[in-house]
């Protein structure tokens, strides 16, 4: 009888009387075309998704159970999926002979100042766009924008020389006895006597040393620094430092400032100006407004752009490679390598290898994945509030 005052429930089948048994509610119910479409229907999606689903996740599953694949496997005809000999000795070598903590200290190290820089910048850039009211605000806007479509491959010669040469303004040159340089020309060349005056005031360092600590060679304590910068009359080495990467974070010319700044920019432009004018009204002055009221409304968005910063830091190896030249600093897309301990000459040697890079990924993506579960709350938030999603 509830079967039967269910079925009555539904408006289409309100015709029938209580006479009605319960199979004919039944088959008027389900043996209709329309029944049938929609199962056809809800059978189709369901295909669809599974299909896309496989498309999307099957390289993820085959890159992870090759990770765990022994060398017998590669040869074994028998496997394809799932590891007949599993084992754990990619992962070791990688540890071990690819130095992946020393590339995640200083992948995270110099990602998160990166990050940091990237996130304020825009930060103030973004809100100076869509507060502040002056001419030429809309073109600057478009330039911004305009930054994004710029190849960074067409930068990369002169950007190398500017911090192979670092020298604002000849202030590095002069110091260190370089002369003046006035419309291509030294004013040091003038004559002997000047030469030996600009010689006098050479009073920078030949090597600028930073973050002292002790290094053992053979059992013996020796001093040593993590970072050596070279002066010379054209200017200071800073190849093989975070400087570059951090001055480039903080002038706008780092990865995505453009897309950074616009989200940032749509975000602003949400905040009423009632809580700024309020804030006028009290005393507090542009800075405070900002620091106070703004910033912390902003945390989401301000998260989401760090991350966004951070996990295409994380993952560079346009800069990494042109401004890291030294074997000594070993960063995230260093490991993707042949680790010395597995180098083998076998029948299944180029699946082998293979699967060794594709382990070298894994281990570089891990940390994101643990990064998104912990920070997807703000990740989402700050989406939707950037006009990047409606």
């Amino acid at each position: 009888m509830d079967n039967v005052n269910k079925i009555k429930s539904d408006p289409r089948l309100r015709k029938f009387d209580e006479k009605t048994t319960f199979w004919e509610l039944l088959r008027y119910k389900y043996l209709t075309f329309y029944f049938f479409k929609r199962v056809c229907w809800a059978i189709f999606r369901l295909v669809l998704l599974i299909g896309i689903s496989y498309v999307v996740l099957f390289p993820y599953i085959a890159k992870i159970a090759g990770s765990f694949m022994s060398r017998e496997d590669f040869v074994d005809v028998m496997v394809k999926l799932i590891p007949k000999y599993p084992t754990l000795d990619t992962y070791k070598a990688i540890i071990n002979d690819n130095e992946y903590f020393k590339a995640l200290f200083n992948t995270t190290t110099l990602s998160l100042l990166c990050g940091v820089a990237q996130m304020l910048t825009c930060a103030v850039v973004g809100y100076g766009l869509s507060k502040f009211k002056f001419k030429g605000r809309n073109i600057i806007f478009l330039l911004v924008i305009l930054t994004m479509i710029v190849p960074h491959q067409t930068l990369q010669l002169s950007m190398f020389m500017r911090f192979r040469y670092f020298d604002i303004l000849g202030i590095v040159r002069f110091f260190k006895g370089g002369g003046i340089q006035v419309f291509g020309h030294n004013i040091k060349n003038i004559s002997p006597g000047v030469a030996g005056f600009f010689e006098k005031i050479n009073i920078l360092p030949d090597e600028i040393k930073l973050f002292k600590y002790t290094e053992y060679v053979r059992g013996v304590a020796k001093p040593a620094w993590k970072v050596t910068m070279k002066v010379t009359s054209d200017g200071i080495n800073l190849i093989n430092t975070y400087i570059p990467m951090i001055l480039l974070s903080l002038g706008g010319l780092a990865f995505k400032n453009g897309l950074y700044i616009f989200m940032l920019r749509q975000f602003f432009n949400g905040v009423p100006d009632a809580l700024e004018e309020s804030a006028y009204i009290d005393g507090s002055g542009t800075f405070r407004t900002f620091l106070t009221i703004i910033l912390p409304l902003s945390i989401p968005m301000m998260v989401t752009v760090f991350l966004f910063a951070f996990c295409w830091q994380w993952t560079d190896d346009f800069y990494t490679e042109m401004f890291f030249t030294s074997s000594k600093i070993v960063l995230m897309p260093d490991i993707v390598d042949i680790p010395s301990s597995l180098k083998t000459d076998y029948a299944g040697q180029n699946m082998y290898y293979a699967a060794i890079r594709n382990t070298c990924g894994l281990c570089i993506i891990l940390p994101l994945v643990i990064l998104y579960a912990f920070c997807q709350r703000f990740l989402v938030q700050g989406i939707e509030q950037s006009g990047l999603a409606n």
